[in-house]
């Protein structure tokens, strides 16, 4: 399932430059216009902002997202006063088992916004900072396949991606092998098992904002164990 933006070799920078220059939305022509971190920048000086979506089922290409929620932080700070939620109408029917797991019933949406209503305040949310998920395939490919949907045109943007650090750690490598082979269950990599590796507290699950602010604290947690200040965005981003 990868895309060209999981190349470590994307120039982020230059693709916002010209994305500036070809974008015919202006709520997307501002946001690639405030551009992206540079690559050298080492992850002390870098804003991030955690996001998490709810959606009516799994695949991008026909299932809409319900429900926003993103954080902005930094690896001293989660900033949880300018922290936002949005519940969303969907252009479709939502799956019956999509309900038992988020929660969100059809009452709820009914007088929700169309995505396209809110955009430019999302757009906003995240413009300048470093979007951090946990799996990568549902925020950046629903975001993107909702655009082409309302606006003809998608949106590309790099993100950290907790669920990608630990199964580097947990998934790859001669000991996950050797675990595979003497019949042992891989690591869990969900992001409630993730975080209690860390030791960090339990939040209920499935709510976009209690998700987003959960992998703010999971990144910090990740940095602070894994890596230094001094590491370049460079070297987590995809």
């Amino acid at each position: 399932m990868a895309t060209v933006t999981d190349s470590i070799a994307e120039n982020w920078s230059e693709l916002f430059r010209e994305q500036a220059l070809t974008t015919q939305d202006e709520r997307l022509r501002v946001f690639y216009e405030q551009g992206t971190v540079a690559a050298d920048s080492p992850l002390s000086d870098v804003p991030f902002v955690a996001l998490d979506f709810e959606t009516t089922g799994l695949d991008a290409g026909s299932d809409e997202i319900i429900s926003i929620g993103l954080v902005p932080f930094d690896l001293n700070r989660i900033r949880l006063r300018d922290a936002r939620h949005w519940l969303l109408k969907p252009r479709r029917a939502m799956k019956e088992e999509s309900i038992v797991i988020h929660g969100i019933t059809h009452t709820e949406l009914s007088d929700a916004p169309d995505l396209n209503r809110i955009l430019g305040q999302v757009l906003e949310a995240i413009a300048g900072r470093i979007v951090v998920v946990h799996y990568r395939y549902i925020e950046r490919e629903f975001l993107d396949a909702a655009l082409k949907r309302r606006l003809g045109e998608g949106i590309r943007f790099p993100v950290v991606d907790t669920m990608a650090q630990e199964a580097m750690l947990h998934r790859q490598g001669i000991g996950s092998l050797l675990k595979r082979l003497v019949g042992r269950k891989p690591e869990s990599i969900r992001l409630s098992d993730s975080r209690n590796r860390y030791n960090l507290p339990h939040y209920g699950q499935h709510h976009a904002l209690t998700d987003a602010i959960a992998t703010a604290e999971l990144l910090q947690a990740q940095i602070h164990h894994r890596y230094s200040e001094s590491t370049p965005i460079s070297d987590i981003w995809i």
